[in-house]
């Protein structure tokens, strides 16, 4: 077992066995991935023409009319 990241490493993949019947998998760990940015899908996004507050003032001066 010391040797087993080694092996595993030249492998890539090792099944362990009982008895001639495979009984376990064993499979290197994917690499650490990066933490996405979320930069490129904000930017991705249309902007919008009016601000919140003019969205607001919208539904709130509209509802006042029903």
């Amino acid at each position: 077992m010391a040797h087993l990241d080694e092996m595993l490493a030249r492998e890539g993949e090792m099944i362990i066995t009982r008895h001639g019947k495979p009984i376990a998998r064993i499979t290197p760990m994917a690499g650490v991935r990066a933490v996405p940015s979320h930069k490129a899908l904000r930017d991705s996004i249309p902007r919008d023409k009016k601000t919140a507050a003019e969205y607001i003032r919208e539904d709130r001066d509209g509802e006042a009319r029903k």
